[in-house]
């Protein structure tokens, strides 16, 4: 008679059947070690069931000689390689019943499911203290993007003739614009240059830039010099905002990701709010206050450069250039209470992924990667979801209140427009703060479709309320009284700013982790791309905008683009919410991947996080 157990190691992830054989009331005990191999990762559900078949055909295999069985899935319809080359009889199996079977040791690769149960073996574990340091300081890169990006509210009111004469509406888009355009341009090369350089040194290269854009600007008695100033410190911006939340990516465990992005961000929101205070507090300085707003800006890429010497190199990026060692030594950093023999797992299944990505390429140009972005349908969706959710972001019209707060509420007749514009500031920081909160706890996707909404019917309500306003053709008031009208205009747009922050503002940037490893660093870059294209259309045509189709007009478009992208968050984005990053690929190999990540997120928990025991008998 056979009998035997099985026990699933949710620890070490190892499927270990025992069996059992009587005979002349002798008992042997035989342990397997049996691993599946599969590429795809699927559901847990599914997961279970391919153990299931693996297990029953041990069982219904000849009593002496049990065998590997033959598994079919929907994925693979071949037998799968045994490892092992040869069949090892165990010294005290076969001789004492007498007869002339031996018993199979079979070597196999881990499953998928026994690699998510691994993975989030090690995912399960504690978040070391160094894990959340390093976050915090690459994330002075993020406060970095919210200072240089926030001053020039306040610069564009309080600057005067400093820079020869007083700035016109095309000048002030142009150099608030410039940014942007630097930032697109700083985007692309660090991009191209990610993957060859790691993640390390863009950050250096950005510290660099903030300080020389910084001095230039600071001494500028030119709008040319001025300009140049603001594309240099763009150049920073954008690879600082295209590496790091990549950085942080690849660093933070799987169940801190979000937050870890989110703190990124809370950290932009923060070095706007300290832009527009010391913009009102540098306000009354006669003549060139501006100065020393700007000016202070050279000091936080130099603390960051400093820093950043104590910090590693992504675990993806070493493993990626063969260094094993130091990856382990990373991962325990990050995961000081993980085995080692989950720290080996992460590492190989970081290895399996990067060969995956990586074996059907037969060219390491640039070019071929952008080629398989767009002829790849399952990497295709994945960057377009991440680049749609970034266009939202900046299409939504608010860096337009970000580049012209201080400018639209004098419009509508606040006497002291700047110290009003720290309300937006505010709040936008007051409610990154939230999104750090909540982001992993409910998950992308439910935030996004209730935040994204919400900045649709802010923004209808700020159209409506302009039509009440009554400004001319250039953008003047026509009365010394408005009345309800602004303070409505005021309310709705720090309610706006409220849903922005705790929604799309953050996950916009969590979107890289949609991204396939072998196009990580190039769609990284294409969705950084598109934050500071579609940022250049909105600085550089809101004035414009603002005069051409009346202020309702300009609002009425943003309400516009906020709701389409609603429309696509409820039918094309999947909630990945404590996904590995190696199993997140699996999502949009089914269309958009909605319904299938459903089913992941409600059958994850159980399959990986318990050790099961199961008996049978024949």
């Amino acid at each position: 008679m056979v009998g035997g157990r099985i026990i699933i190691d949710g620890r070490s992830a190892r499927l270990i059947i025992c069996l059992h054989r009587v005979r002349h009331k002798r008992s042997r005990q035989f342990h397997f070690n049996v691993s599946l191999s599969s590429s795809v990762w699927p559901s847990p559900r599914q997961a279970a069931k391919e153990q299931e078949h693996y297990l029953h055909s041990c069982h219904t295999a000849s009593p002496l000689q049990p065998r590997p069985a033959q598994r079919s899935t929907r994925h693979h319809r071949q037998q799968l390689p045994i490892e092992g080359k040869k069949n090892k009889s165990m010294a005290y199996d076969d001789k004492d019943v007498g007869d002339g079977a031996h018993v199979e040791t079979i070597e196999r690769r881990k499953s998928t499911s026994e690699e998510v149960a691994e993975l989030s073996g090690i995912e399960d574990t504690a978040a070391s203290t160094a894990a959340w340091l390093i976050s915090i300081t690459v994330s002075i890169g993020g406060f970095l993007f919210g200072y240089d990006t926030g001053y020039i509210s306040s610069v564009l009111v309080t600057i005067g003739t400093s820079l020869g004469h007083e700035l016109s509406s095309s000048e002030q888009e142009l150099v608030t614009s410039l940014t942007s355009g630097g930032a697109l341009v700083g985007a692309v090369y660090a991009g191209m240059t990610a993957d060859r350089w790691g993640r390390r040194l863009p950050i250096w290269g950005a510290c660099a830039l903030f300080v020389i854009g910084t001095v230039l600007q600071t001494c500028a008695y030119s709008v040319e010099q001025f300009g140049v100033g603001r594309f240099v410190v763009g150049l920073g911006v954008g690879s600082a905002a295209m590496i790091v939340p990549l950085y942080i990516g690849e660093l933070a465990p799987a169940k801190y990701r979000g937050r870890m992005i989110a703190f990124n961000n809370m950290s932009v929101t923060f070095g706007q709010l300290v832009a527009s205070a010391l913009g009102a507090g540098f306000q009354h300085v006669k003549g060139e206050g501006w100065r020393a707003t700007v000016g202070i800006g050279a000091f936080p890429p130099l603390a960051l450069a400093a820093l950043l010497l104590l910090c590693p190199e992504s675990p993806r990026q070493l493993v990626s250039h063969s260094k094993h060692d130091a990856a382990d030594a990373v991962l325990l950093r990050i995961y000081p209470t993980s085995s080692r023999e989950q720290r080996s797992a992460k590492i190989q299944a970081i290895e399996m992924s990067i060969h995956e990505a990586t074996s059907a390429m037969t060219d390491e140009s640039i070019w071929v990667t952008f080629k398989r972005v767009f002829t790849t349908p399952a990497t295709g969706r994945a960057v377009l979801t991440a680049c749609v959710i970034m266009a939202i972001s900046q299409l939504g019209g608010f860096n337009t209140l970000m580049y012209y707060a201080a400018t639209l509420f004098g419009l509508v007749g606040f006497t002291n427009a700047t110290a009003v514009a720290i309300t937006v500031s505010g709040t936008n920081f007051v409610f990154s703060l939230v999104n750090l909160v909540l982001v992993d706890r409910f998950g992308r996707r439910i935030i996004l479709a209730i935040t994204v909404l919400g900045m649709s019917v802010c923004m209808l309500i700020a159209a409506v309320s302009f039509h009440y306003i009554p400004l001319n053709h250039n953008l003047e008031l026509e009365t010394d009284h408005v009345g309800w009208p602004a303070t409505l205009v005021l309310v709705t747009i720090v309610c706006y700013v409220a849903f922005f922050s705790s929604g799309v503002a953050t996950i916009a940037w969590i979107g890289t982790e949609l991204i396939p490893l072998e196009v990580r660093a190039v769609g990284t870059m294409l969705n950084t791309v598109t934050c500071w294209s579609t940022n250049i259309i909105i600085s550089s045509t809101f004035l414009s905008m603002m005069k051409g189709i009346t202020p309702s007009g300009a609002f009425g478009f943003y309400c516009g683009i906020c709701f389409v992208g609603w429309v696509f968050i409820v039918f094309c984005y999947p909630e990945c919410k404590g996904m590995p990053l190696e199993a997140i690929r699996e999502v949009f190999s089914r269309g958009f991947g909605v319904r299938y990540s459903k089913q992941w997120q409600r059958e994850n928990k159980d399959l990986v996080k318990t050790a099961t025991t199961t008996s049978f008998g024949h």
